[in-house]
């Protein structure tokens, strides 16, 4: 069994190379973002970052935020969002919850507020159901804002959503009519 902090070390270097750079290692993703699993590992451990299958299932099963999946015979693995790089998640549109959650930090905001949510770099704009999730997604990049997101009413105006493997609702972009930041508590009794 590895220990967390070998495993938080190991989870960010899968999500570098299954997320954003997967010549890293000289490693091939197909479009859909699969990797065969032997590969994966061949290559870790010739990087440098070696990893049995065992500790590999361990962490993809572990992880509270289930980055990553394994196909049901466990021969190949991907990132579930995220990614910079060209790949095709194979997600279907389907209608998303009425309410959205973001997370960011209080000194996007105002950019935030006057010019949407903007996927930048990645594929698409990360949103949530659950306000804890949105808040500690904040709190990685600063005193945390809870921003609410009117979901039903983009749907219904046309904008497509679809949902990871584990959970998180994905879309290309929030104009800034759609977003409003939560003045009251983080606590959703509060919202």
């Amino acid at each position: 069994m590895q220990t967390p902090s070998k495993l938080t070390s190991i989870s960010k270097f899968l999500s570098l190379v299954l997320r954003h750079q997967p010549e890293k290692i000289g490693l091939a993703l197909d479009a859909s973002g699969w990797a065969r699993v032997d590969d994966l590992l061949q290559k870790m451990e010739a990087a440098g970052q070696p990893l049995s299958r065992e500790a590999l299932r361990e962490l993809v099963n572990a992880s509270d935020k289930k980055r990553f999946a394994l196909n049901d015979d466990e021969t190949l693995i991907r990132a579930n969002q995220g990614h910079s790089i060209d790949v095709d998640l194979d997600l279907p549109v389907i209608t998303p919850p009425a309410v959205l959650y973001h997370g960011t930090a209080s000194r996007f905001v105002e950019s935030i507020l006057s010019g949407g949510l903007d996927r930048r770099a990645r594929h698409h704009v990360h949103l949530t159901e659950d306000v804890s999730t949105a808040v500690a997604v904040g709190t990685r990049y600063g005193d945390p804002v809870l921003l609410r997101i009117d979901a039903a009413r983009m749907a219904s105006l046309g904008h497509q959503f679809r949902c990871s493997a584990n959970g998180v609702w994905l879309v290309e972009g929030v104009p800034p009519e759609f977003i409003e930041r939560v003045e009251s508590g983080t606590d959703s009794e509060s919202i």
